[in-house]
């Protein structure tokens, strides 16, 4: 961490904005329904925490770990499930939280396989959006920030399992 030349790119404070307007969107878009909310690991975790504490409605927390496989930053495509849920979706109101929309490949898989099990609704809420990166075409529902380039850590989001205890958003510097 100490060789890491980063700046601060979202600030607690803006963090912490971001996430209770989306947090009362949320809210009412759910209003008198059955919520599941579903947190990628590890990535989002932080984020999740945030943001179902502001939720002005109950809701299920359960969590999923996926795992795509490539050399280096690529990925390869192939998404393996490393952590899947424990709560019945079926006939719920899902909302996937995660941490960044990249490539799209990663969050594709989880929507479609989460859909065979017949929610009753599913959507996507993601901290950061990285449009530029996308793979294959993907929109998350509820995006907090856009962020047209750069490598960050941070809130969650992690450089090589480090930097995920910063509670700001950093950005790389090179």
């Amino acid at each position: 961490m100490e060789n890491l030349r980063m700046r601060i790119l979202f600030s607690r404070d803006e963090i912490e904005r971001v996430v209770r307007d989306m947090a009362e969107r949320i809210s009412r878009d759910y209003e008198g329904k059955d919520l599941v909310v579903v947190c990628v690991l590890k990535g989002a975790f932080m984020f999740m925490a945030d943001l179902v504490r502001h939720l002005k409605r109950p809701c299920v927390i359960d969590f999923v770990r996926l795992a795509s496989y490539g050399s280096g930053t690529a990925t390869s495509g192939k998404v393996l499930v490393t952590k899947d849920l424990e709560t019945p979706i079926t006939g719920k109101d899902v909302l996937i939280v995660e941490d960044i929309v990249d490539t799209g490949i990663t969050l594709d898989f989880l929507v479609r396989k989460l859909k065979e099990q017949n929610p009753r609704s599913l959507k996507v809420c993601a901290l950061v959006d990285k449009k530029h990166r996308r793979k294959i075409e993907f929109t998350a529902d509820y995006v907090g920030f856009d962020l047209d380039r750069g490598f960050i850590l941070g809130y969650g989001i992690d450089f090589d399992e480090k930097a995920r205890y910063l509670p700001d958003i950093y950005v790389m510097e090179e």
